[in-house]
């Protein structure tokens, strides 16, 4: 049954009157309830449940939801057709319909990577995107309860901080196996066999076969898809991960006997570590070889390395690294330069704008990066990166007053804020229309925190661990007044 809002004024679109929570209620028991008939083993009862979930409207209002919200909400498919009104929103769910059902071709488009290389995307319909993030909610508690321990990526409740702290955990003790194995799957997402994902991967075959098989409009031709899946679906992630899925005890199978062992993957990068190089290269490597070639993948040889913890390695943005037998995380400096040339080309872009424009747009950036690496060694990091920023700032300030004296542009742009005589501020109105100072996020004021790893059987689809998450999401979100006191005097002075 629909949860409507009991207090919802009967002109609203249906669409408003929806209990979200009520529907994720709903949707969770279905999930936990697949997730343990996949632990029992009673396969073919989770095929029934997946039914009854992929028919229920709690799940489609959910899928639906899921994809008008996100980033790419705004981005059509070949169809051109976006869901932008309650309306529309509404008749979406009445229209996830398995019969009659066929999927469109994707749009296809091209990002630029790090490496000047241009990666590909393929976009879907957003009645194709929609019927991925359903079946996906029935898919996810499968993939979860048969996934690797140390695979970190793409997973519900686990994040790159967790990959990073369980290399820590490998890597950090002078007993520590000091070789490790850098590993890049060639084109993972595009080479993925279909034969494999068929076989192997628990959903509707026939909606698997559609999406596999679906093809990409380049240039106004269809092309066909014989081997991969798209990059920029809803569902590809979880095939991803399932494809991989295994890799660990391959490699503990090829390594039997020996210790000091450990792999940590986050999607298609990871990285073994091992006591000799002589253990990676004829041990490790050919059992990696050997997992990706049955599922039609390969690894990447201009990303693939074997490298002495000394010379240390990139992972994920971070540099992992041991100076004299201690070992240090630090953000590596590629991601430091991205962010850098990101921001100067924000601000080199924005010549006339205002100061509080600005600082509007470079705060999300700056504040998002150094979230990231809050959890390692970044305090130094952080503070050239602001040292950094303000020489860009003040260029730009320069270059909008060429005739005014380096007192005046101080007096206009700059503010003291706990001794720091040079913080950049503007004069801005809230959301309200009051008028407030609002400051350049500084780097430097982010607070550093170990990163509490998740348990790597934890998994929140079963009951045993809901007590768990419940606990560790407390942790997370209620912080100690101690790690509060950088905000007082943003707070006291009703700054941004």
């Amino acid at each position: 049954m629909t949860a409507i809002n009991a207090g919802a004024p009967s002109t609203c679109p249906p669409w408003n009157n929806i209990d979200a929570d009520a529907m994720q209620k709903q949707v969770t028991r279905l999930q936990m309830r697949i997730a343990k008939a996949v632990k029992e083993g009673k396969y073919g009862k989770v095929t029934a449940l997946q039914w009854i979930l992929t028919h229920s409207f709690a799940a489609k209002f959910l899928a639906v939801k899921r994809v008008t919200e996100n980033k790419g909400k705004k981005t059509p498919g070949i169809d051109g057709v976006r869901w932008l009104t309650p309306v529309a929103k509404y008749n979406a769910i009445l229209c996830l319909k398995r019969m009659g059902y066929k999927a469109q071709a994707l749009r296809r488009i091209y990002i630029p990577k790090s490496n000047g290389k241009k990666r590909p995307l393929g976009i879907p319909t957003m009645r194709d995107r929609a019927m991925q993030a359903l079946y996906a909610l029935a898919l996810n508690p499968v993939a979860e309860t048969l996934a690797d321990l140390n695979s970190y990526g793409f997973r519900p409740k686990r994040s790159a901080a967790d990959a990073i702290e369980q290399c820590f955990k490998a890597l950090a003790k002078k007993s520590s196996s000091k070789w490790v194995l850098e590993a890049d799957i060639k084109a993972c997402f595009d080479n993925i066999s279909h034969e494999w994902l068929m076989e192997h991967v628990l959903m509707d075959k026939t909606m698997l076969s559609q999406w596999l098989k679906s093809g990409y409009m380049e240039n106004d031709l269809l092309h066909a898809t014989v081997a991969g899946t798209p990059q920029g679906g809803n569902i590809s992630p979880i095939f991803a991960n399932i494809a991989l899925d295994g890799l660990e005890e391959a490699v503990r199978s090829a390594t039997k006997g020996l210790t000091k062992i450990h792999m940590v993957r986050y999607a298609d990068d990871f990285i073994i570590t091992a006591e000799s190089p002589d253990i990676l290269v004829n041990k490790v490597k050919p059992a990696v070889q050997s997992f990706l070639a049955e599922r039609g993948l390969s690894l990447s040889k201009e990303k693939t390395h074997i490298t002495h913890i000394n010379t240390g390695f990139d992972f994920l943005g971070f540099n992992v690294r041991k100076y004299k037998e201690k070992l240090l995380i630090k953000p590596a400096q590629a991601s430091i330069k991205r962010l850098l040339n990101k921001v100067r080309d924000r601000i080199k872009s924005q010549p006339t704008v205002s100061a509080a424009v600005l600082i509007r747009q470079l705060n999300p950036i700056i504040r998002g990066w150094a979230n990231y690496y809050r959890h390692v060694v970044s305090k130094a990091t952080f503070s050239l990166v602001d040292t950094h920023i303000f020489k860009a700032i003040y260029r730009w300030i320069k270059r909008k007053h060429k005739e005014k004296n380096a007192k005046w542009l101080k007096n206009r742009y700059f503010t003291t804020v706990e001794m720091n005589h040079w913080r950049f501020f503007a004069w801005d109105k809230d959301a309200q229309g009051k008028i407030k100072m609002r400051l350049l996020y500084k780097a430097a004021s982010t607070p550093i925190k170990r990163h509490v790893k998740i348990r790597g059987a934890a998994n929140p689809f079963l009951k045993e661990y809901a007590g768990y998450f419940e606990t560790r999401s407390a942790k997370t979100s209620v912080k100690p007044w101690w790690m509060l006191l950088h905000l007082l005097p943003v707070q006291f002075c009703n700054w941004a």
